[in-house]
Order: C-alpha cells, then sequence, then structure tokens
C-alpha cells in the first residue's frame, strides 16, 4: 500500500528534496504478501439508528509492492471472498450473502486496485484506488498509519498498518434496508472499513 518512505528530517539540509529517507525505510522495498492470520479487513455499520455492528471478511488475498525511497511508486491489490463475511450472528451473515446484499452467488468477490499512493508526513499515508463491489467500481482512499517493520521469529520480515475509510454503501448498489416506527432506517447508508495488516515480505 504503497506508501512507506517516512521522511528522514535529521539527515535533510538546505537544498536537500524533503522526500528522502533514511536507508532503513529504503530498505523495506519489495513485494509483500498479506498475512491472513494477522490481518483484519472489517467493517462498521450503525444498527437501528443506536448501535454499531461490527463485521470482517475471513478469506482474502492481497500484495503490497512498496518503494521506500519513493512511496509514490507503491501499489496495492486485495481480493475478498464476500461469502467469507462474519459478523458473529449466523442468520445476519446469511442475510448479507443473499440478494439483498451482496448477491454472492453472482458477485463473489469485492476487490481493491491501487491507483494512487501519497506520502502525509510523519507516518500517515493514503492510498487511493477502485473498489469493485457487485461490478460497480468507485474510487476510494484510505488513511493508513505505518506501524513500523519488524523480522518474526521464523525469518519473516513483515511491515504493518493500520488504517480506515468511509464509503456510502448506495454508492455501489447495497440499497437493502428497512423503516423504522420511531424514524430512521435499519442500517446505516454510511460503512466505516476497518483495515489492521500484517504483510510478509517475499523472497
Amino acid at each position: 500500500m504503497g506508501i512507506f518512505g517516512r521522511k528522514n528530517e535529521t539527515t535533510a539540509t538546505p537544498g536537500t528534496a524533503a522526500t528522502a529517507v533514511s536507508p532503513d525505510l529504503a530498505a523495506l522495498t519489495g513485494t509483500y504478501t498479506l498475512d491472513p492470520t494477522h490481518t483484519t479487513i472489517g467493517f462498521v455499520a450503525r444498527h437501528a439508528m443506536v448501535t454499531n455492528v461490527k463485521g470482517g471478511f475471513g478469506d482474502f488475498t492481497g500484495t503490497l509492492t512498496l518503494d521506500g525511497s519513493d512511496p509514490s511508486n507503491s501499489t496495492a491489490e486485495i481480493d475478498v471472498a464476500m461469502d467469507s463475511v462474519d459478523t458473529g450472528n449466523a442468520d445476519r451473515d446469511g442475510h448479507l450473502k443473499n440478494a439483498d446484499f451482496f448477491k454472492t452467488d453472482e458477485f463473489p468477490k469485492m476487490t481493491f486496485r491501487s491507483t494512487k499512493a501519497e506520502a502525509l508526513g510523519g507516518d500517515d499515508y493514503r492510498i487511493t484506488g477502485d473498489l469493485t463491489i457487485l461490478g460497480t467500481t468507485r474510487p476510494l482512499s484510505i488513511d493508513l498509519e505505518f506501524n513500523g517493520s519488524a523480522t518474526d521469529p521464523f525469518g519473516n520480515e513483515r511491515v504493518g498498518f493500520e488504517g480506515t475509510a468511509s464509503i456510502l454503501r448506495s454508492e455501489w448498489g447495497l440499497t437493502w434496508n428497512a423503516a423504522l416506527e420511531t424514524g430512521g432506517v435499519l442500517v446505516s447508508d454510511k460503512i466505516k472499513l476497518v483495515f489492521d495488516i500484517s504483510a510478509i515480505k517475499n523472497a
């Protein structure tokens, strides 16, 4: 998710490009695969106007190609199996999979393909791309925080990020709802997307 060159202010001198990065961050350059056992792709929806329902997807794949020296060259792509949705309630999950919502038989995947990556300063970045749901593709920007890099006990080089974005589900054709007697609707149009990412550098 293409963004991962924090500015090294201590090495900056007059006339030096502001985008200079430290050698350690430049070393992050490479291709990474999402680790599904340590990554969360989730969402939060308002329910009955009074509480939040949280859910996520258990089956997904993704690749990050990072350029630590020039974050704008970084890219990301993610594919999510929609029938892996999990909100902790089997009946609700079944409803989400059917024709009222995800239509998983007809549209089994949700995809994201990045088109732009930006460094916002410090550990903050933004990645913009095309999000496709129900065959509809619209732009999405995700604000991310770089949590760092480490080598785990098994020798894997990891990077971590967390981020959020908000969408109006109706813009992707997710329009089902039910009116409440007290006013309002059962499910909010605004959905918060939540990402907690751990990715392993490819050999």
